[in-house]
């Protein structure tokens, strides 16, 4: 009986040995950036701003794709002030033409440029000023953290307008670099504070600490391992502060003191467009409408970007 229990017993773990265990399938990790990506093309958020967004870059580079018209071609004798053609979608009169005669479609299109490349390097510059001053304040700490800080709330305190406008009526010639160095030069403030925070907090991961004493210089250490994973925050702030950008381009231009005549923009559009409100609203609307679509546009950018990038929100 023992010797048949035994045989029973072997032929069972034999039979047990030939079936396959299960695989248990481990997914891949995936980094934030992945994960936020991942995110990002399942909202509906992220894909409206970014295909409005594509559409005016676009727009901006390749102006000659949706017109043939001459934004600065003025016939005042045959287009004093043409109320739009709705119907003739996409052709010279669609928008009317403006009190010089001057086609308000054509400037539209042409306006997108300036506007658009202010914004965006402006945005950059400030990006990066403010990171690098940031970073610093954070990561070092003591007299530079205070003299940084300091200088950061000095500039903090100054109203951005108001600011802007000392500094571009200090100009007699304000074209499209000065308009964008004297926006960068006060808008760094905010980013700046963003990266100082972050950098606070990420200095005293154990990765950075592992990599202090295994004699990492401080340059690796700010690059490869607190400049990366610092970064998410200032993106999502200078996402939602390039639509900011647009809007100050154009109250600057249409209070006269920004981007001029003959730059095609559509603050300076705006701003000439309020002699005629009254008689003829759409030259000044039609302007004012594509800052608004674009302002939005960044702005529903950055709030997805956020939503994707906040572990909170999650």
């Amino acid at each position: 009986m023992p010797e048949t229990l035994k045989e029973n017993t072997a032929d069972a773990s034999a039979a047990t040995a030939a079936v396959p265990a299960p695989t248990v399938e481990v997914g891949k990790a995936r980094s934030l950036w992945s994960d936020a990506w991942h995110d990002l093309r399942r909202s509906p958020l992220f894909v409206v701003s970014a295909v409005l967004i594509i559409f005016l870059l676009v727009m901006a580079i390749f102006p000659g794709l949706f017109t043939g018209a001459d934004p600065r071609y003025a016939d005042l004798a045959h287009h004093y002030l043409q109320k739009p053609k709705w119907g003739n979608f996409f052709q010279e009169d669609w928008f009317g033409y403006d009190i010089q005669g001057r086609s308000i479609y054509a400037r539209v299109i042409y306006g997108a440029r300036a506007s658009i490349t202010v914004a965006i390097v402006v945005t950059a510059l400030v990006t990066i000023l403010g990171t690098v001053v940031g970073m610093l304040a954070g990561y070092f700490g003591g007299w530079i953290d205070t003299i940084l800080s300091r200088v950061t709330d000095i500039f903090f305190g100054v109203p951005f307008i108001l600011g802007a406008m000392v500094v571009l009526t200090s100009f007699e010639e304000r074209h499209i670099w000065v308009v964008i160095l004297a926006l960068a030069f006060l808008g760094w403030t905010q980013i700046a504070r963003v990266a100082r925070g972050s950098v606070l907090t990420i200095k005293q991961a154990d990765y950075v600490m592992a990599a202090k004493a295994l004699g990492a210089s401080t340059s690796r250490i700010l690059l490869r391992h607190i400049l990366p994973n610092a970064i998410a925050p200032v993106i999502v702030v200078a996402t939602i502060a390039l639509g900011g950008y647009i809007s100050a381009e154009a109250s600057l231009s249409f209070l006269g003191i920004g981007l001029a005549e003959p730059t095609v923009s559509w603050g300076v559009d705006i701003s000439s467009g309020q002699e005629q409100l009254r008689n003829a609203p759409f030259v000044l609307i039609i302007p004012s409408v594509m800052v608004s679509i674009t302002v939005l546009a960044f702005i529903m950018l950055g709030d997805a970007v956020r939503n994707a990038l906040d572990p909170k929100l999650r």
